[in-house]
């Protein structure tokens, strides 16, 4: 029976993944800093380990005889004071240097490490594709710190020989997300999501087909290759406009045009150094919402992996639903 180490086993990709590679009937081993609130992968019947990977010791037993690794764990916020900025660089980059470290000194004959489009930044329009390169300025600490993993650790481990495939997805999305992203949907559901942003673009793609790429990745991907696993590109006023025809709920008829939100930016930044913000908008919270792209061409992925990420009306009519139940509404027929 096949094993794998798993670490962000608790997260949204995560924990997708290790129910995917469950219901396959692979055993799977996670590392997780509280067992106690792991409860869930228990019962899914994770081996599930104490541990850290920001401390390096504590990956070396969890990882050992493993027949392959996923690092999926990462941290992620938009509007991060100064120390979550160094927490940040402590778990994204040091700490994916001691995962493929790790599996490195372990001899685990594969691994798929999980990157983002955001290593691109802004691509301004442009559907971009593995080959692309931005060495900054960046939106965020989290676009920052993922640059610095991806081009700083896990590229140069691929180039020394680690048996390593990088996944990149966009815009991730589906029930049981708990980012920015599930926010607005629940704004938008109480109707009190006060506008929308022109020119905002994402490549949009379901958690389970994001969790689905990882395997493919691990079975079918060229060993030291990147593969862009975002799924179809959509604005966020369509992706909006699609959400009122599953619901029937109006979507924001306020459209801000980027500039707007720019200057407003401007402003919060000035403010924030002086009270606390909600993140969504500190400068940098309103600053990846004003027109912004990140756009990924997912073609290798298709033709090496077989990577068939669904249609985004399919993936948010599900995740829609999933949102309304959870407030008490009559959720829309599927």
């Amino acid at each position: 029976m096949t094993r794998f180490f798993v670490t962000g086993a608790t997260g949204f990709v995560g924990g997708a993944l290790v129910r995917r590679l469950r219901v396959a009937g692979h055993q799977v081993v996670a590392v997780v800093r509280d067992v106690a609130r792991a409860s869930a992968l228990s019962a899914l019947g994770v081996d599930v380990r104490r541990g850290d990977i920001t401390d390096r010791a504590s990956l070396v037993e969890p990882m050992r005889g493993v027949d392959g690794v996923f690092h999926v764990a990462a941290w992620y916020k938009v509007g991060a004071s100064a120390r979550e900025r160094r927490t940040a660089n402590a778990i994204n980059v040091e700490g994916t240097r001691n995962v493929l470290q790790v599996m490195r000194e372990s001899r685990i004959p594969r691994g798929v490490y999980t990157s983002t489009l955001g290593v691109f930044g802004d691509t301004h329009g442009r559907l971009v594709d593995e080959n692309h390169r931005r060495d900054g300025p960046w939106l965020t600490e989290y676009d920052r710190t993922k640059w610095a993993a991806h081009y700083q650790v896990a590229l140069p481990a691929m180039r020394a020989g680690l048996p390593l495939v990088i996944v990149q997805p966009g815009l991730v999305y589906g029930p049981g997300d708990t980012s920015a992203l599930h926010d607005s949907w629940v704004r938008y559901l109480k109707r009190s999501l006060p506008a929308l942003v022109r020119g905002t673009e994402y490549c949009w793609a379901h958690v389970d087909d994001v969790a689905a790429a990882h395997v493919l990745a691990l079975e079918r991907g060229r060993r030291g290759a990147s593969y862009i696993v975002a799924g179809p590109r959509h604005s966020m006023v369509e992706a909006f406009g699609i959400a009122e025809r599953i619901t029937g709920v109006p979507a924001p008829r306020t459209v801000l045009s980027p500039g707007v939100v720019r200057a407003m930016a401007g402003v919060m930044g000035a403010v924030e150094r002086v009270v606390p913000v909600p993140a969504a908008f500190t400068r940098e919270g309103l600053m990846v919402t004003a027109g912004v792209t990140y756009l990924g061409n997912n073609e290798r992925a298709r033709r090496e992996l077989g990577y068939a990420p669904r249609e985004l009306e399919a993936g948010l009519r599900e995740t829609l639903a999933w949102e309304m139940e959870q407030l008490g509404m009559t959720a829309p027929q599927r």
